[in-house]
């Protein structure tokens, strides 16, 4: 067997966390994944995996193995990308994931930039606000909002996400306009989010000269998904707090009113995160290289 195919099966495995997945992600049938892996504990004389019905986990002498062999096959990535191949464009498949809102207000209005750099790359967008585990779904790359958690990725800053306190005029009409943060505590509702990972509400910060004042208010609604988040504030279901960039086109509208503008809101920054073996991948250098200008071209997104 091929020695180079059955190592990058098997870091497949190990990433993907199931032959299932390893096999998708790969474009193999799953029982020539598991011939691959059998083969190698044959060869090397040592249990690799340890399976079970749901997952695969990896033994001593596999992790011992799966982290020279990432080591080589990066190697051997980078090797293969620099001999006479610097200067042509890059190409093939590209897996990233997106935000729904930036996908829909930012990245795909501006794709036509990005295929008119790189025609040959051929990209599988995900769209959704819930977080992607980017090694056990294959994913290349994503645009991500917040502080990250996994120390393990790289990531790259790109900007940042201003946020406004918005409302609709019906909704004003109807319960009044707050002229303090905790006006919205009396008689008004605030239209929440709360977190695809954890299922924790996100909280409403106020900030002038130095004070700073945090509210659960009462909500009709809560949402885990950004442009749910955009409809309900639209249909005078409350006060919310939107990312300027998704206020800006229903303020020209007015089909929202900007309320309590003297009280800041925190600034969340923005990063395209990919995994460490991914960095060397023209691919993903050229996407994330036009992610950053993009995001750089934005006032919005500063």
């Amino acid at each position: 067997m091929d020695q180079i195919l059955t190592m990058r099966v098997f870091a497949r495995v190990v990433e993907a966390g199931t032959f299932t997945k390893a096999a998708d992600s790969l474009a193999l049938p799953k029982a020539t994944v598991t011939k691959q892996i059998q083969h190698l504990e044959s060869r090397l004389r040592v249990k690799l995996l340890h399976r079970t019905t749901r997952r695969v986990s990896v033994t001593p002498d596999g992790a011992a193995y799966y982290e020279r062999a990432s080591r080589l096959l990066a190697d051997l990535d980078e090797l293969e990308a620099s001999m006479g191949n610097a200067q042509t464009t890059p190409q093939g498949r590209l897996r990233v994931d997106v935000g729904s809102s930036v996908a829909q207000l930012l990245v795909i209005p501006a794709l036509h930039t990005f295929y008119a750099r790189y025609p040959d790359i051929q990209l599988d967008l995900g769209v959704s606000d819930r977080p992607v585990d980017l090694i056990g779904d294959n994913v290349d790359c994503v645009i991500r909002g917040g502080e990250l958690l996994d120390q393990s990725l790289v990531a790259r800053r790109i900007g940042n996400l201003p946020f406004m306190s918005v409302a609709s005029p019906e909704y004003l009409r109807r319960h009044g306009v707050p002229l303090h943060p905790l006006d919205l505590e009396k008689g008004h509702y605030m239209v929440n989010f709360f977190s695809p990972r954890t299922g924790r509400l996100m909280p409403h910060d106020f900030e002038k000269d130095g004070e700073t004042i945090e509210l659960a208010s009462p909500h009709r609604i809560s949402v885990n998904e950004s442009n749910a988040y955009m409809a309900a504030v639209l249909a005078g279901l409350g006060v919310a707090q939107l990312v300027s960039f998704m206020a800006a086109p229903h303020l020209a509208s007015g089909a929202l009113v900007q309320v309590l503008p003297e009280w800041s809101i925190r600034t969340v920054p923005v990063y395209v995160v990919y995994p460490p073996n991914r960095h060397l991948s023209a691919k993903v250098r050229s996407f994330v290289d036009w992610a950053a200008e993009l995001f750089s071209q934005n006032p919005l997104l500063r």
